[in-house]
């Protein structure tokens, strides 16, 4: 009985030992979507009073908890009973990271100034108008915020599971559960730090002391800078994680990149792998939005 124990203790042991690198596994390879993530939900607040700005995080998050309570049993059931769709899946949301990706390198070709700063207005003059019933302002707010979430949890749990499709189903479970969780503490805690740096900045640089004040006016000159370096970083690694998806799903392509790494230093191995990835990526990413546009074309939009 007592070998019999410990024999369940050293299985249980390894199963979480396992799971603890499969989630840093997984957890690399979800970075592009992380990174964009945190960039597209910090603007998700945006026209939202300062004193709701937290509630609406909270509340988004909690939609991102249930999106992945969705999400996590509908991807064991696909590996346990459909294991052949993983690859498939993987490959579309490589693609549609691709597409995310390209989409907003063409943002500023395919939208003009003037239609971003009508839009920013209408959203301080939201917030400005008393008429405006901001109780179901938030509310919308809060449904695209977690619309958006519900496709970036789908492609994080997907990839996430193309890492363990071949473990045992405690292990994946464990995986995709943990992996879950992270991203979404993590994700939503530094979004609340995010949209609330300018406040503290703010307090800050009405303090007493300089140094309190010139830590304040750092924090308020480096908010806006640290959203655009989110979205360069988040868009740059949605290329690479999306194309690097597509380079190991297409077995020709992966063979050749292997054949041009062989032989290779390390750092040299590096740049040729990931050059190949983000170049598959843009690539990618310019075929998807060049269909979807002809389709939306054809549809009158």
């Amino acid at each position: 009985m007592a070998s019999s124990l410990f024999v369940l203790l050293d299985d249980i042991a390894t199963i979480l030992d396992d799971v603890a690198v499969m989630t840093k596994v997984a957890a690399k390879k979800t970075a592009g979507v992380l990174g964009d993530d945190l960039a597209l939900n910090a603007q998700q607040v945006t026209g939202v009073n300062a004193d709701r700005e937290l509630p609406v995080v909270w509340a988004v998050a909690l939609g991102s908890l249930l999106n992945k309570a969705i999400l996590v049993p509908a991807a064991l059931a696909i590996a346990t009973f459909a294991s052949w769709a993983i690859t498939p899946l993987l490959m579309i949301g490589g693609a549609f990271l691709c597409f995310e990706g390209f989409e907003k390198l063409a943002h500023k070709f395919l939208h003009s100034k003037a239609e971003d700063e009508a839009h920013h207005e209408e959203l301080k003059q939201a917030v400005a108008d008393p008429q405006v019933d901001m109780v179901q302002f938030e509310k919308d707010k809060i449904k695209g915020a977690i619309r958006t979430d519900f496709i970036l949890s789908a492609e994080i749990i997907v990839i996430s599971l193309g890492t363990v499709a071949d473990k045992p189903f405690t292990s994946q479970l464990a995986v995709l559960v943990a992996i879950s969780l992270a991203m979404t503490v993590g994700v939503y805690g530094l979004v609340a730090g995010i949209v609330k740096l300018d406040d503290a900045g703010l307090w800050l640089s009405q303090r007493a002391s300089a140094a309190s004040r010139a830590l304040g006016r750092g924090l308020l000159a480096m908010a806006p800078w640290l959203m655009k370096t989110l979205s360069v970083v988040g868009t740059a690694a949605m290329f690479l994680v999306g194309g690097g998806i597509l380079v190991h799903g297409i077995p020709a392509l992966h063979h050749v990149v292997e054949h041009w790494v062989a032989g290779q230093s390390w750092g040299v191995a590096a740049l040729i792998e990931n050059g190949s990835n983000g170049l598959t990526g843009v690539i990618a990413g310019a075929v998807v939005l060049g269909v979807v546009m002809a389709v939306q074309k054809l549809r009158g939009k």
